[in-house]
This record gives structure tokens, C-alpha cells and sequence, in this order.
């Protein structure tokens, strides 16, 4: 496994642009500490957006993790260029030559997401417990843990959303097409959505069966914070909606995604075995 990681970060230690987007990524995710300078003037009150209340344990877990998966798309550059670049340069064929299989140059990709997505993950994490413990209102363990487990959603959206990107790397082999055909799947799946509820006329059900799509079940892990605030919760009070209580991610979500994650994986190996190098 060692020897697997160190030659795919090799790659990208000697990819110029791979080097790029990984500090630019990073350097985003500080970016988040910037929210609490963000203010608001309004007569003659400032209002500083870390004193509402999404720096607080345990929302700070929510809102972080929700507000670096915006960034995300830096390391799915990353991922796309990692494996159309072995055909571009030919280096797959050149591993398989130097006596590499081809189950362990997919090993060496799964990896490297792997790892990718635990750094991006701790990050998180460091960054969260500098915010929170500076900002929020609440630093007692049970309450500073209690809503941990976004970190976790957080990685397998990240690891979701990697193996999804490498599937189409492989299957294309062109950065422009896997990429494109990510963003058009998006636009499908939710044509699909309204095909199923305009069919069942039911949002539930729709929901349900939707849930179980690849894009929509990496979606689902992260769901939007900002009904949480009670702020949000105020004015739709006063415009008749009740966004109700959050109830957590379901436990589901995060076996549907697992499921996805090795099918994206066995497919790679599957395309890889198949093709003719």
C-alpha cells in the first residue's frame, strides 16, 4: 500500500497543475475562518455574521463541512487529470510494463482518494475545533462531539464523488469528457426526479427513489444548514413556513454511498481489464 501511495503522489508532486489546484484547495478551506470577519451594518448596529450562531458547537460541524464541499471541485480536478493523464502520457502502459497489475494500479488510485479525501477531512476537522472553540457558546465535550459524525459524511461525499469522477476518467479518458459528463449527470438525475414525481405525484416517494441515484445519494449526505439557524427559522415563521427540526443524516445515506463508492471502484477495474492498452 506504501509503495502504491508513493507512486501516485509522485505523479502529482511532479504535475504542475495538479500542484496548484491541492494549495489552492487548502488555502479555501482557511477561507471559511474569513466568514467571521464577515458584517453587517444596519442603522447604527453592526452585526458580525460569527455572532449568529454558525460558529457554535455542535451547527459549526454542519455548516464547515457543508461550506468546504463548495471546493471540492479543485480536488476532483485533480482526480480526473490523475488517471486521463496515464493515457495522455501513456505511463498506465509503462506501469503494467515495470511489472504493476492492473489491480493494483486501480489499488494505487483508490488510494490516493483515499488519502486525499482523510486530509481534506482533517482539515476540516483543525479548522472546526479552531473556530468553534474561539466563537462558540458552547465548548462542553458532549455538546463539542455530538454532530462529529458530518466528518464523516463529509469523507465519503468527498470519496463518493472521487471514485464517481474516476469511473468516468477511465471510461472517456479525456479530462474535458469525464468532467463534462459529471455535470450533465447532475442535470439528468434531476430530469428524473420530476419525471418521478410528475409520475407518482408524490414528492415522498420521489424522494425516496431518487435518494438511491449516485449524484443524489452523495448529495443527501450533506443537506443545506441554513434552515437550522434561528434566524432562517424567525422569518419563516413570520412567512407561514415551518422548516421543522433537523433530524440528522440517515443512517441509509451513508450505505447507499458506500454501495456506490465500490461499484464506481469495480467498474474502473472492469473498463481497465477489458480495454486495450
Amino acid at each position: 500500500m506504501k509503495k502504491l501511495l508513493e507512486i501516485e503522489f509522485y505523479k502529482v508532486k511532479h504535475h504542475k497543475l495538479s500542484r496548484l489546484l491541492f494549495i489552492s484547495y487548502f488555502f479555501l478551506l482557511t477561507s471559511i475562518a474569513l466568514i467571521a470577519a464577515i458584517k453587517f451594518n444596519i442603522g447604527k448596529n453592526t452585526i458580525y455574521l460569527a455572532d449568529q450562531g454558525i460558529f457554535n458547537f455542535p451547527y459549526i460541524w454542519h455548516f464547515n463541512t457543508y461550506v468546504a464541499d463548495f471546493f471540492t471541485f479543485f480536488l476532483a480536478i485533480i482526480v480526473v487529470s490523475m488517471v486521463t493523464n496515464e493515457f495522455s502520457y501513456r505511463t498506465l502502459k509503462q506501469n503494467l510494463i515495470d511489472g504493476l497489475s492492473k489491480k493494483e494500479f486501480i489499488l494505487s488510485k483508490f488510494y490516493f482518494l483515499v488519502t486525499l479525501s482523510l486530509l481534506a477531512t482533517f482539515f476540516v476537522l483543525v479548522i472546526t475545533l479552531i473556530l468553534g472553540y474561539k466563537y462558540s457558546d458552547y465548548t462542553s465535550p458532549g455538546i463539542v462531539f455530538s454532530e462529529i459524525y458530518f466528518l464523516l459524511a463529509f469523507f465519503l461525499k468527498l470519496l463518493g464523488v472521487f471514485s464517481f469522477i474516476m469511473f468516468l476518467a477511465f471510461l472517456f479518458k479525456r479530462s474535458a469528457f469525464a468532467l463534462g459528463f459529471f455535470f450533465v449527470w447532475i442535470i439528468i438525475e434531476g430530469i428524473m426526479y420530476g419525471l418521478i414525481r410528475w409520475q407518482f405525484f408524490n414528492q415522498k416517494i420521489a424522494d425516496t427513489l431518487i435518494s438511491f441515484f449516485p449524484y443524489n445519494s452523495l448529495k443527501n449526505l450533506l443537506p443545506q444548514p441554513v434552515t437550522r439557524l434561528s434566524a432562517t427559522k424567525q422569518i419563516g415563521a413570520q412567512i407561514g413556513e415551518n422548516f421543522g427540526k433537523f433530524e440528522g443524516i440517515p443512517v441509509q445515506n451513508f450505505f447507499i454511498t458506500s454501495l456506490w463508492i465500490i461499484i464506481f471502484v469495480y467498474l474502473s477495474y472492469a473498463i481497465l481489464q477489458k480495454r486495450d492498452l
